[in-house]
């Protein structure tokens, strides 16, 4: 599982969501750096979200590979209603109780047109688990979004979704989640020792 390489909008903290940004040149250079650390693994298949930022993250790799990225709208990042395109101090400034709910990490909070952190949960487990059913028993390289890839870990660890995030990710650092029958594992987190440095602007 790989978040996507940095945008400008990383940079400068501004709230993302569903807002179709291209990767900056940063970016594009972690999605360049991630082929090399790819090399000695082999997929069966390669999903992405089809928002750009993670199609150019994906791109490099996919071809390297010779896999073909089949896109998968599940896979976006959650749906920040009116909190897009403001930055994070921005949305503090502007909505501070709606701030507040967001900060709390209210699950049924939906930033009044976007997705509760419920749904978004339910969502992007249930993409995953699809993926994983379809691919039993192989190895998948999925790239998809920071907070897609929080669901995934605190549903593999049994973290509630109200508590606070006490681990990093990264933009285009490589994580890796063992899906079995049973249950998820997460065998290793945050993988970055391709990048120069990599961004964590998600807030909790």
């Amino acid at each position: 599982m790989i978040r996507h390489g940095e945008t400008a909008w990383n940079a400068e903290g501004r709230v993302q969501g569903q807002t179709d940004v291209p990767l900056s040149a940063v970016g594009e250079a972690q999605a360049r750096a991630l082929v090399a650390a790819l090399a000695g693994e082999r997929f069966s298949a390669i999903y992405a979200s089809d928002l750009a930022r993670v199609r150019q993250t994906a791109a490099p790799a996919a071809r390297a590979l010779g896999l073909v990225p089949r896109l998968d709208a599940a896979l976006r990042e959650r749906h920040y209603g009116m909190f897009e395109a403001l930055t994070y101090a921005e949305a503090r400034e502007r909505h501070p109780a709606h701030y507040a709910r967001f900060k709390d990490k209210d699950p049924d909070y939906d930033f009044v047109s976007g997705e509760s952190l419920r749904r978004f949960y339910d969502r992007a487990v249930g993409a995953v688990g699809a993926i994983a059913a379809r691919h039993a028993g192989e190895t998948v390289l999925v790239f998809t979004h920071g907070g897609v890839l929080e669901m995934l870990r605190r549903h593999a660890l049994g973290t509630g979704l109200s508590a606070p995030r006490d681990f990093e990710i990264p933009n285009a650092a490589i994580n890796w989640i063992e899906i079995g029958p049973e249950a998820w594992r997460v065998q290793a987190w945050a993988e970055r020792g391709h990048l120069d440095a990599a961004l964590d602007d998600l807030r909790d």
